[in-house]
């Protein structure tokens, strides 16, 4: 009987009133057709929103165009935005983590460090290391919360300090327009995908700890998602729409290793890949 298993590793919180979810403002991703109407891709959209309403868009689509205005390119907007390395607990810019002219890197937003589906991700991320270091990509795994939060989970799963990022404020979320809400969080029909990994997400948390929850418990509310760069250009993107709702791992691996033309379809991902 593995779901009153599953289901006694989510974490009791208190929730936060109504008014705080729709209290912080963001710009997020607009999904646009190209012509014909075959593919789409993303843009950084301008006006702000209620950081709630970020859910209308579809959950994954593909960087097949570039931006005419590099300016305004979600890779030159992530960029500019400040998290903290879990190893020091210091400042840094996305724009300072890879080469933004031709460097790769798979951008991997966890949910929260006391999420335990984002145990098993980071396991999974953890891995899988060694093919991404050997395609000459930058792995960079966020989580909502403090530092002191992040280590936690890189201790006690373990996980490598030097990949392992804090967005306390979700700031990095609220750009890309990720997920966030009391529906997506516990009764999004997408969250039972866990299930079918229940093995591996046993075996992630067999050191877990409810203490790497965040503080602010407004964090635990929030999806991840994932997102593969060559220099600033976005080439995959992928909301996760309920908790444990991952990317697969082949897609991303497929994209970092350059295969070439490879189209990509499920009920929640369309790619086309040059």
């Amino acid at each position: 009987m593995a779901a009153p298993v599953a289901a006694s590793l989510v974490p009791r919180v208190s929730l936060p009133p109504p008014a705080r979810l729709a209290a912080s403002s963001t710009r997020g991703l607009d999904l646009v057709s190209l012509p014909g109407g075959r593919y789409r891709h993303l843009r950084l959209r301008r006006s702000p929103l209620p950081a709630g309403t970020a859910a209308a868009s579809s959950p994954s689509v593909p960087s097949s165009a570039s931006d005419p205005d590099p300016e305004s390119s979600i890779g030159h907007a992530l960029g500019g935005v400040e998290i903290y390395s879990a190893a020091t607990g210091e400042p840094v810019l996305f724009r300072d983590l890879w080469d933004q002219n031709e460097g790769m890197a798979v951008v991997a937003l966890l949910r929260h460090f006391g999420c335990p589906c984002c145990w098993e991700l980071a396991s999974v991320l953890r891995d899988t290391k060694e093919r991404f270091d050997s395609a000459g990509v930058k792995l960079i795994a966020v989580g909502v919360g403090t530092p002191d939060k992040a280590r936690i989970l890189a201790e006690r799963l373990p996980f490598p300090l030097e990949y392992l990022y804090a967005d306390p404020e979700r700031k990095a979320y609220d750009l890309l327009g990720l997920y966030f809400g009391l529906g997506r969080t516990f009764f999004n029909p997408a969250s039972v995908k866990v299930f079918s990994r229940f093995d591996s997400l046993k075996e992630a948390v067999k050191n877990y700890t409810i203490e790497a929850t965040p503080d602010d418990r407004a964090g635990v509310l929030q999806q991840g998602g994932m997102f593969v760069f060559k220099g600033k250009e976005l080439l995959y993107a992928r909301k996760d729409e309920g908790t444990g709702d991952h990317a697969p791992l082949d897609d991303v691996l497929n994209i970092c290793c350059k295969v070439p033309t490879v189209f990509c379809k499920s009920s929640s991902l369309m790619c086309i890949c040059f």
